[in-house]
């Protein structure tokens, strides 16, 4: 999750209702204001009940224990490498807060939603990043947690990273937002190699996606698709990024009715 992202919400799911059947959607309507945040039901629905996503979430941390034993195996001292991780949507989930704030109408993308949320919320681990994350912890392997996170809110972030058990949760391995990401791990990589990087979001792996438009994105994912699965593990995020304001493109043909 970046400040910007949250600034930008998810619109597919004014589009994909209209897929659902019948009485989910009266179901919907009863249960939630009209108001415009109700478009993201779909992918809320999606990110948080669907067993696909987390098929994918346990695939991408088994994925990443595969890279990473590889690289300890080839690594002279293992104390020397490590491992970058987003929090939001890549370590922990966020959706109830989400969710709540669709069905009060509210934005989600301010400071007294989100921020008091990471001072009080319950979020609780993504399927497979605990034991991803303890399986580096017990290889040796430094673990640090960089994520834009208000940086006022760190004692919060550490004492929630502390709650769930996640290892190598300190001052010095919990970076939030103040400077880039792109600066954060520059100050990793000054003491060690970083041999893998987790997020839900591009701007975690590479600063070339950094407030890059969607069709500049997806030039560069094609541009360094030699990382994906190697040394770069996307997790899966449909509730919030600057994609959800990309315009879709229909199929040209006309439709027919009877």
């Amino acid at each position: 999750m970046t400040h910007d992202h949250i600034a930008r919400r998810l619109l597919l799911g004014l589009i994909a209702s209209a897929l659902i059947a019948p009485a989910a959607v009266a179901q919907d309507a009863a249960q939630m204001p009209q108001c415009q945040v109700g478009e993201f039901a779909m992918g809320l629905r999606y990110q948080q009940q669907s067993a696909e996503v987390r098929a994918l979430q346990l695939q991408a941390f088994a994925l990443a224990t595969e890279r990473l034993d590889a690289a300890v195996a080839k690594a002279e001292d293992p104390a020397r490498l490590a491992v970058v991780t987003d929090l939001d949507e890549t370590v922990i989930d966020n959706t109830p807060l989400l969710v709540r704030d669709m069905q009060a109408c509210h934005q989600y993308d301010t400071w007294d939603t989100w921020g008091f949320w990471e001072r009080d919320g319950k979020p609780t681990l993504i399927p497979g990043a605990g034991e991803f994350l303890d399986h580096a912890d017990k290889a040796g392997v430094a673990i640090y947690y960089i994520s834009d996170r208000f940086g006022e809110n760190k004692p919060s972030t550490i004492a929630t990273l502390n709650e769930l058990g996640l290892p190598q949760v300190s001052e010095d391995h919990v970076l939030l937002y103040g400077t880039t990401k792109v600066e954060r791990r520059g100050v990793v990589s000054e003491d060690h190699e970083i041999v893998l990087l987790l997020g839900d979001t591009l701007h975690d792996f590479d600063g070339v996606f950094h407030k890059a438009d969607t069709a500049t994105k997806r030039e560069k994912v094609d541009e360094n698709r030699a990382h994906f699965g190697v040394d770069w593990i996307v997790l899966p995020n449909a509730t919030y990024g600057e994609w959800s304001e990309a315009p879709l493109t229909a199929w040209d043909a006309e439709l027919k009715t009877e």
